[in-house]
């Protein structure tokens, strides 16, 4: 089901219901005195979340349930140039590119203390990445990783694929990505996987010793969302590892304890966008990842694999629903900042 509107004003995404989705008008209105008015160029889907929220795969009573009401207003990784700032806003000014957390809309008006100013060196299409490299750096804080650190990431989509990088700019090795989509996994290579395997976690065992010299890694990330993922999670920790709970399933009553936990004295870390703290938060984060990127060391080639106008948005999420394993980095292009790309 899709509405399209041609009025020249502002336009944002809505899910009105369950597997439902709109390109509806609305005034976004006038900067107040700590905000700014923002033209959004570029959007990126959090599949992973995105679709949970599309196909409502949650159980009832969990926090997904009480956060999603209708009409809901997805996305929250956005980038664009101001057009206006308000009155207190000292630190931003007109015409200039930042990243912001708001829903998929041609127009934002966030806090301007939410807004994080884009280098020169850094695009539109790298720096849109911003919000999931914030979720999986507070995973990389609860790993704790250090130099040299054997880590392995189960799944290797958006997610995963953070996650990879955050564990290379540590100094991990090695890194193993495991993902049964096997054209991810040459994306987990370019991102800083040593070793790449093409198969169910649940029968990866060989492989990732074979990877670790016969060691099971210290750290594991689940970034599947996958609640029976948890499970073989567990078995494939070193003794006194971390497994971190990356993936934030819809179906927590699925995710089994093992006896590895007791009799192998592991850590289990759940991770959270809101996981913030003084030190490392959406500021803080969002400038060390334009850094980095910045400096060539978070590699981001590769990783857009579908744009979408805002009136394909239906195409955009029977894309993400249909070929999950063959899509990556989902971008709505607002103003035609990517035209002539995929």
């Amino acid at each position: 089901m899709m509405s399209q509107h041609t009025h020249t004003g502002a336009r944002r995404l809505v899910f009105p219901a369950k597997q439902q989705v709109l390109l509806e008008s609305f005034d976004p209105g006038k900067p107040g005195r700590n905000q700014v008015l923002i033209r959004t160029h570029l959007s990126l889907m959090s599949t992973g979340t995105e679709n949970i929220v599309f196909n409502r795969l949650f159980d009832p009573g969990t926090h997904w349930d009480k956060w999603v009401k209708y009409p809901f207003y997805p996305g929250y990784s956005s980038v664009g140039i101001i057009e206006e700032v308000g009155k207190e806003v000292e630190h931003l000014q007109k015409g200039q590119r930042v990243a912001f957390r708001e829903a998929h809309r041609s127009l934002a008006l966030p806090n301007a203390a939410e807004c994080y100013p884009i280098p020169d060196a850094v695009s539109f299409e790298q720096a849109v990445w911003f919000a999931l490299a914030k979720i999986t750096f507070h995973g990389a804080l609860a790993a704790r990783h250090v130099l040299g650190d054997s880590v392995l990431i189960i799944g290797a989509g958006p997610i995963g694929q953070m996650s990879i990088r955050w564990a290379r700019a540590a100094g991990c090795t090695p890194i193993i990505a495991v993902d049964t989509a096997v054209h991810r996994l040459p994306l987990a290579q370019d991102g800083g996987a040593s070793v790449v395997v093409t198969s169910p976690i649940s029968e990866a065992r060989e492989a990732v010793l074979a990877a670790g010299g016969g060691k099971l890694p210290r750290v594991v990330i689940d970034s599947t969302g996958n609640a029976t993922v948890f499970a073989a999670a567990l078995g494939l920790a070193a003794d006194r590892g971390t497994v971190v709970i990356m993936g934030d399933t819809g179906s927590p009553t699925k995710q089994a304890l093992t006896s590895d936990v007791i009799s192998r004295g592991l850590t289990i870390v759940g991770v959270h966008d809101s996981h913030n703290t003084e030190e490392w938060n959406g500021a803080t984060i969002s400038r060390l990842f334009f850094d980095l990127v910045a400096a060539g060391r978070f590699p981001m080639a590769g990783l857009t694999s579908h744009i979408f106008k805002p009136e394909q948005a239906t195409e955009a999420y029977v894309t993400a629903n249909r070929d999950r394993a063959s899509t990556m980095g989902l971008i709505f292009d607002w103003t035609g900042e990517l035209k002539g790309k995929k």
